[in-house]
């Protein structure tokens, strides 16, 4: 059986779903000639908000923008600390040192890869103003502990850009914290046809404080009360996102079920399948095994067809931006775990043919070697 090529994320298929009603708001926004702002962001907003379980969500251009902008809201930069774990996206540790702040980073859990919160306790100094825990590949990182055992004044920043829609002892991630940003970039579990981001915060002063530093700085026009960026969620994109968020819980469950098959696809197979903890249930935005002989492995995969990645391969701190965080061997969990991840074609529209067929092509290269 050949069900191939499968692709990593198959962005067609889910835009097929929206076509239509992204086609229908689109000629609205061109009608209005409403191009920055208008009623598609506001009401954007006001439906994450709601379905997020918090009171305010800011349309801004990008990820990296929301949690730059959530960390100078809070009043962090210059010679605050921000505690970020090793194995997250480059954009985690950008927004801290756009902010101006220190990055201090700690290692992640065996398993899950989520920050590993007993290291974020033992790292935090007089220094420290925020902790940014990320949920990783759609898994929610424990914030309900960081805040019970956090010195009062740390604030918590959730980067939710891989966790739309999914939950940790019942609360929505980017509810669970002071504030979070998140991105909606294509590959998202909620993704734009483009960069786009929020940040959402029950904090009213948090969301105004945003919402400012986003525009100019500028609560009036031509009036700027502090120094801030133009960051503004695209009006085109805020209709896609509607149309998207629509079809997010079911989505979702596609994807619950899609890691149910390849848990059970998998079961006989020399691979470790990723750890969930007790308390999520997370939106397998990523399906991350690992793997020995990575690199051959990946080879097979994609030379059969099979759009396998890697989520990441390269810890923070040995990245060369941010080579002065640490060293080898300073994270030995990240580390390892970078050398053997491997993320395989995980999207609501993927069938049980093509699961079969990507475990079919993953058995042949295990067994090459």
């Amino acid at each position: 059986m050949n069900a191939g090529p499968v692709p990593l994320v198959d962005l067609a298929a889910q835009h097929a779903e929206v076509a239509a009603e992204v086609a229908e708001g689109w000629e609205q926004v061109l009608a209005r000639t409403a191009f920055v702002g208008g009623p598609a962001v506001a009401a954007f907003e006001a439906e994450y908000a709601a379905y997020s379980g918090v009171e305010h969500v800011v349309g801004v251009a990008n990820g990296t923008d929301a949690l730059e902008l959530a960390l100078r809201a809070l009043g962090i930069g210059p010679g605050d600390e921000c505690i970020v774990p090793a194995n997250t996206f480059i954009a985690t540790a950008e927004a801290v040192a756009r902010a101006g702040a220190e990055i201090v980073l700690v290692d992640c859990e065996p398993g899950t890869a989520l920050i590993d919160v007993d290291a974020a306790l033992a790292a935090v100094t007089e220094r420290t103003r925020a902790v940014l825990p990320v949920h990783l590949y759609g898994q929610v990182a424990d914030v309900a502990r960081l805040r019970a055992e956090l010195p009062a004044e740390v604030r918590i920043v959730e980067d939710a850009a891989q966790s739309q829609g999914a939950r940790r002892d019942g609360r929505r991630a980017g509810a669970i914290g002071d504030i979070a940003g998140t991105s909606f970039y294509p590959g998202k579990n909620l993704g734009a046809y483009g960069d786009a981001g929020a940040v959402l915060t029950s904090s009213a002063e948090l969301a105004d404080r945003v919402r400012l530093i986003g525009a100019h700085g500028s609560p009036r026009k031509y009036e700027h009360t502090v120094v801030g960026v133009n960051s503004r969620l695209d009006t085109l994109q805020a209709v896609v996102l509607s149309a998207k968020l629509r079809r997010l819980d079911a989505w979702n469950a596609l994807r619950r079920e899609a890691a149910a098959r390849y848990d059970a696809l998998l079961a006989d197979l020399p691979v470790v399948t990723p750890t969930v903890t007790p308390g999520n249930e997370p939106v397998w935005h990523l399906y991350v095994i690992e793997v020995d002989r990575r690199a051959e492995v990946l080879a097979h995969l994609n030379a059969n067809g099979v759009g396998a990645g890697i989520h990441y391969p390269t810890p923070v701190h040995l990245t060369e931006a941010f080579a002065t965080l640490g060293k080898a061997g300073d994270f030995p969990v990240a580390e390892a775990m970078a050398d053997r991840i491997l993320s395989l074609p995980l999207y609501p529209q993927i069938t049980a043919e093509q699961q079969a067929w990507v475990i079919e092509v993953l058995r042949s290269a295990l067994s090459a070697g």
